[in-house]
């Protein structure tokens, strides 16, 4: 008998190995302290940590308008994270911060983060407190180059002391075209990471560190999944380096600002915004070979899920709840995000989808109370 003939989606379609327990939306509420206020930028914030009761958060803040390129000013300030600091906030519940203080401000004049110090991601370690961010050094020009650093503290509250250097670099291999300002213009553009290194997280995995980070390339294109950003990995043996480029990067084709958690043996990820797998959970057993576990609708932008410092058995536990932000205004602020399974429930339980159904709305509030 010949062979049923198989489309190319339907091999694709069998090589996933479908697994509910990934499958997620999620929603999203205010908070208080953190809300949107007049002439301040808050954006990208930490994962959460919990210590003494206490939650803690680390994110990105500036005040001013952002005026863009152009002005001929070299003090101007052009984008919402230029001249940023790196600030602190707590809570005793998740749902009402206080902002406490800066942790990390900007370097001396001359320094490698004399500019701006944003994105930060944070990890409790050794009886430490790391905190990993992006830097910028003067002046700010669309053919600037971004790298990561790092700071440390013994109390989450600081005082925090900064790496000499910054941890990673760009690969700076491609080579620009002509002499003006134009990010887009080049003669090659070099490696995936050759003009920004961007959103480091760190993570312990196999007794080494890794370093993940949205790379940026020189002479940036458009592909037909947006902004060809895509994720890379380094690794040390220290904590504070040096760190080395894994031979397989780029490890992601997609994603935007960077979301990993220990789960089982390996590392999962969240990849949103850009690129042909967005909006997507994957994981790697290894945390560099990453597949594609479950497409997932609506993800929080630049989600900071709180971290328990341990690996996650069930997947989505390592998104549960945390802080997101909202740049759709003029001013940016923080927001509250969740994990939300009730659509998998629904067809789960055989229930009926309409709103008010009775049984369902006990087994989902049972689902959530387990989780908590």
């Amino acid at each position: 008998m010949a062979e049923h003939p198989i489309s190319a989606a339907t091999r694709r379609a069998a090589a996933y190995s479908p697994d509910p327990q990934w499958f997620c939306d999620f929603r999203e509420e205010e908070i208080s302290g953190l809300v949107p206020e007049p002439g301040v930028h808050r954006r990208d914030p930490s994962s959460i940590l919990k210590i003494d009761g206490v939650y803690h958060v680390w994110y990105t803040k500036s005040v001013g308008d952002a005026v863009g390129f152009g002005t001929g000013d070299p003090m101007a300030k052009v984008f919402p994270w230029d001249w940023s600091e790196v600030w602190h906030a707590t809570s005793s519940d998740g749902q009402h911060w206080t902002e406490a203080d800066r942790a990390v401000g900007l370097g001396d004049t001359g320094a490698y983060d004399d500019r701006s110090v944003f994105t930060p991601e944070v990890l409790a370690h050794g009886g430490r407190y790391y905190l990993v961010y992006q830097v910028l050094q003067s002046p700010y020009r669309l053919r600037s180059f971004e790298s990561i650093a790092m700071a440390s503290a013994d109390d989450p509250s600081g005082p925090w002391t900064k790496t000499p250097e910054p941890l990673l670099t760009p690969a700076a291999n491609g080579e620009w075209a002509g002499d003006e300002d134009d990010r887009l213009a080049v003669r090659s553009q070099g490696d995936f990471d050759s003009h920004k290194v961007h959103d480091p997280l760190l993570l312990p995995l196999n007794g080494r560190f890794y370093l993940y980070y949205k790379g940026e390339q020189m002479g940036e294109r458009f592909t037909s999944g947006g902004r060809s950003t895509k994720w890379g990995v380094a690794t040390a043996d220290r904590i504070d380096g040096p760190y080395t480029r894994s031979p397989l990067n780029p490890i992601t084709n997609s994603g935007h600002e960077t979301c990993l958690w220990l789960h089982a043996d390996g590392v999962a990820a969240m990849l949103t915004t850009d690129g042909p797998e967005r909006n997507t959970l994957q994981y790697a057993a290894d945390g560099e070979n990453f597949e594609i576990q479950a497409y997932i609708p609506n993800p929080p932008v630049a989600a900071g899920p709180l971290r328990t410092g341990e690996p996650t058995t069930v997947p989505l536990d390592g998104l549960r709840w945390g802080l997101c932000h909202d740049v759709t205004g003029e001013w940016g602020y923080l927001k509250m995000f969740h994990v939300d399974e009730s659509q998998k429930l629904k067809y789960e339980l055989g229930v009926s989808p309409e709103k008010g159904d009775d049984a369902f709305r006990a087994r989902l509030a049972a689902h959530e109370a387990e989780r908590v």
